[in-house]
Parts: structure tokens; C-alpha cells; sequence
């Protein structure tokens, strides 16, 4: 992915709410601007937390949970339901914020980014200097990075296609560079020798697939264990 960092990507205007902002306040909030998520900051700027229509429909579906029975009681952590409960009913943003927030810096580059947004199952990144909310990266966002990486046509040798390939492969622990070659020819690619699965052969595609200037894929390699049957 291109090295486009968060400066680059994030929306500045951020919609941003006090934390002692009524919760039916931050639901009109969400509807009338057709936002997923709402910062919490202090007067200064700094960021206290986040609420995210997750965090206002976990109201929703507490309603809906039944009474546990008694043998759910005996197993059950009354802490930790209470903290939920306080969270689904709270009255004001800071009750039902999340205020462990994953920020990033604004030098963060995309493909760090794109790793916490997987890493933390999340759809945003808030970007923060010092405490200080800067901005918001969303995965749309993410997508302006993987348009600039592709670049104009003709422009990619096939030498430095192959290149790329082979330094991408190094990458992978299941790509068999010894036992694997790459030929490219006019943007096309192909794979030959051996594999030890149709899951390498497929992702072998997908990662050349991956490589700007590539076109077309073909995949000559044998699996190993259909060579050895033979």
C-alpha cells in the first residue's frame, strides 16, 4: 500500500460532541448528520472517548436480554454485567462513550492504519497529536491509498514487476521461493514449479494479482503431493 500517512487521508471535520451531552441528544446527533461515530472531547480539544452507533444500539439489545436463570447466576460476573448495564442506560455521552480509543499519529502511514482497523475489528482510526483530536480515518478513506498505488499504464517495467513479486513472496512464510520462479512478460505473469497446496496456488495469484502493472496471472505450478501420486 502507497505511503499516504493519516495527515493525508483523515477528515478534519469531525463532528464532536461534550461528554455531558444527553444520549437522546447523540442519537439526533448520528441521525440528522448521518454519522457512525462521535468523539468526545473536553472545551480544549482534547479527546475524552468515542460513541459509535454500537455503543447506542447496545441500548437496544439489553432491553431485549431476558433475566438470566439460576444456574447462568452461578456462573455469571456480576461486575462485568453491571459495567455493561451502566454503559446500554447511561444518561450522557460519558457514560456510554468507549474511552479507550485506537488513535494514531498523524505521520501513521495507511498500511498501519489499515492493520489496527483489522487487529481491532473497527471501522475508524482517530487521529491525535498530544491528546489533541486532529481528525478521523474511516476504511473509506483507506480506499484513496489502494487508488493511489496503481499507477498509469505502461509505466511499471516487467522487471520491476518480477521484483516486486519475488520481494512480496519473501514476505509470505507459505510462499516456497525455492522451489517457485516468476516469469513476466508484457505485465503478464506467470508462476511455475511446484506448490504445496491449491490454498499456496491461490494465494500465490492473488499476491501477484496484488502488484501494480500486473494484468493477467497464470498459474503453471504442480502441486507436490499431485507429482508424488504420479
Amino acid at each position: 500500500m502507497t505511503a499516504l500517512s493519516a495527515r493525508d487521508l483523515m477528515t478534519a471535520e469531525v463532528v464532536t460532541s461534550p461528554p455531558e451531552t444527553p444520549v437522546m441528544a447523540l442519537v439526533r446527533l448520528f441521525t440528522d448528520r448521518g454519522v457512525s461515530a462521535v468523539p468526545i472531547t473536553d472545551t480544549s480539544g482534547t479527546l475524552l472517548g468515542i460513541v459509535t452507533e454500537r455503543d447506542l444500539i447496545r441500548r437496544l439489545a439489553d432491553e431485549d436480554e431476558r433475566p438470566a436463570g439460576w444456574l447462568a447466576r452461578l456462573t455469571d460476573r456480576p461486575n462485568a454485567r453491571a459495567e455493561r448495564y451502566a454503559r446500554s442506560h447511561g444518561a450522557t455521552a460519558r457514560e456510554v462513550m468507549t474511552d479507550v480509543v485506537v488513535t494514531v499519529a498523524p505521520d501513521a502511514t495507511a498500511n498501519h492504519i489499515a492493520h489496527l482497523m483489522e487487529q481491532h475489528g473497527i471501522r475508524r482510526v482517530v487521529v491525535a497529536e498530544q491528546g489533541r483530536l486532529l481528525g478521523m480515518v474511516t476504511r473509506t478513506d483507506l480506499l484513496r491509498a489502494l487508488v493511489a498505488d496503481q499507477p498509469p499504464e505502461g509505466e511499471v517495467s516487467d522487471e520491476r514487476i518480477r521484483a516486486a513479486i519475488l520481494a512480496a513472496m519473501q514476505r509470505e512464510s507459505w510462499a516456497d521461493t525455492l522451489h517457485v520462479t516468476v516469469d513476466v512478460r508484457g505485465g503478464e505473469v506467470e508462476f511455475y514449479g511446484f506448490s504445496r497446496s491449491a490454498s499456496v496456488q491461490r494465494a500465490l495469484r492473488v499476491l501477484a494479482e496484488n502488484v501494480p502493472g500486473v494484468g493477467k496471472v497464470t498459474d503453471n505450478t504442480q502441486q507436490l503431493r499431485t507429482l508424488l501420486e504420479s
